[in-house]
């Protein structure tokens, strides 16, 4: 939603229109989180050398990291490395994402992804899980 969606015709800002943005972002961080937390469970129950020894109560602590930094952090990094995904075909957004999983491995010491193919296969299906939540939500 632009600016131009929150102003109204007066040119003061609508508090309903800024109630609906910010709900839509909440809902987008929600969603983030939920895929994020189906995402690392799926993985680390299915594959070979992802390993997750915490409670779920520790999970939906990685969940959140993850899901927040999704929501919030991964839009601006879009934004700045533009012409970078430009060039790669979006390529460069795999990599962020990449990067995000990775530093959730560093952060908690409850989630071991043992290599690179892993890290992959974790980040593609916390992708897939989001993005399905997503697009289900609209």
């Amino acid at each position: 939603m632009g600016v131009a969606k929150i102003l109204n015709h007066y040119g003061r800002v609508d508090a309903k229109a800024v109630c609906l943005y910010h709900g839509t972002m909440l809902q987008r961080a929600v969603l983030q989180i939920a895929g994020a937390f189906a995402g690392l469970w799926v993985a680390s129950r299915f594959l070979e050398n992802v390993s997750f020894t915490g409670s779920l109560f520790v999970l939906g602590q990685a969940a959140v990291v993850l899901g927040v930094a999704n929501a919030f952090l991964k839009p601006v990094l879009n934004l700045l490395t533009l012409p970078i995904r430009i060039l790669t075909l979006g390529l460069s957004s795999l990599i962020i994402n990449v990067a995000f999983v990775w530093l959730l491995d560093i952060l908690f010491p409850e989630l071991v992804i043992a290599g690179i193919v892993p890290l992959l296969e974790t980040t593609v299906i916390v992708w897939i899980l989001s993005t399905i939540l997503s697009v289900s939500k609209r």
